[in-house]
């Protein structure tokens, strides 16, 4: 019980913080590259340290390639098909700022789905991997929020009417979680297995095409290695305990 209550703590931090430091004042960029850097480092160590080998403990490998690509192929047409704005320290996707509020909430809300699933199945395998997930997903969400809110603050005027508009997005995040538990707690092995593979793929998506870009470390080097480095060890550290 306090492992789930935990997670649904996670959930709704890393989302609040952000969106409460982009409405109050936005954090300096080179803050928010450190923080894109180390989530998407935590994000890929995750997938690679745990989810897969995981996955691979309870069905086969084809199984596992197949969950694999799978979560990416989902994470690439949600994002084809919806539009929101990508955590590029605040700068808009291909669509105007006449963007609508309501399609910018659907795009969060329904990119927030996946990533609760994501922390449901690791859940549904062990309280501990859900945990990890979920926290990396915390530290994703933050500067994730912080660049989202800002453009959106910007379009209505209004920080509290803002600040609630990207705080309905995570109960998509939270139901995700919920339907992710509770589908894959009681299923066979194979089908865990291709879950969190699954998992591992939306997470390597939203990694290498959203975070990784966003956090310019071509530009900046040495922070992002160091922001790398950081996110690597500290998975390590909690799959040792």
């Amino acid at each position: 019980m306090k492992s789930f209550l935990l997670i649904i703590i996670l959930i709704f931090a890393g989302q609040t913080l952000g969106s409460l430091a982009g409405v109050i004042k936005k954090p300096p960029d080179s803050f928010l590259r450190f923080s894109l850097a180390f989530a998407a480092s935590m994000m890929l160590s995750i997938s690679f340290m745990q989810l897969i080998p995981e996955s691979l403990k309870v069905t086969a490998f084809s199984n596992v390639i197949a969950g694999l690509f799978l979560g990416i192929i989902l994470m690439g047409l949600i994002d084809k098909m919806l539009p929101h704005i990508n955590p590029e320290l605040g700068k808009k996707e291909k669509p105007a700022i006449e963007r609508t509020i309501t399609m910018l909430v659907i795009g969060m809300a329904l990119h927030n789905l996946p990533e609760g699933l994501a922390v449901g199945i690791g859940f549904a395998m062990t309280s501990k991997l859900g945990i990890i997930i979920a926290l990396g997903i915390a530290l994703q969400d933050l500067p994730e929020n912080i660049a989202t809110i800002v453009p959106l603050y910007g379009i209505n005027k209004n920080r509290l009417k803002s600040f609630l508009i990207v705080m309905t997005t995570v109960f998509f995040e939270l139901i995700g979680f919920i339907i992710g538990y509770y589908l894959f707690k009681d299923s066979n092995l194979i089908f865990l297995g291709i879950s969190l593979s699954f998992a591992a793929g939306c997470m390597i998506y939203i990694s290498v095409e959203e975070l990784i870009p966003s956090a310019e470390v071509k530009k900046h080097p040495f922070p992002s290695l160091v922001s790398f480095s950081a996110g690597i060890l500290i998975v390590y550290l909690t799959s040792l305990i």
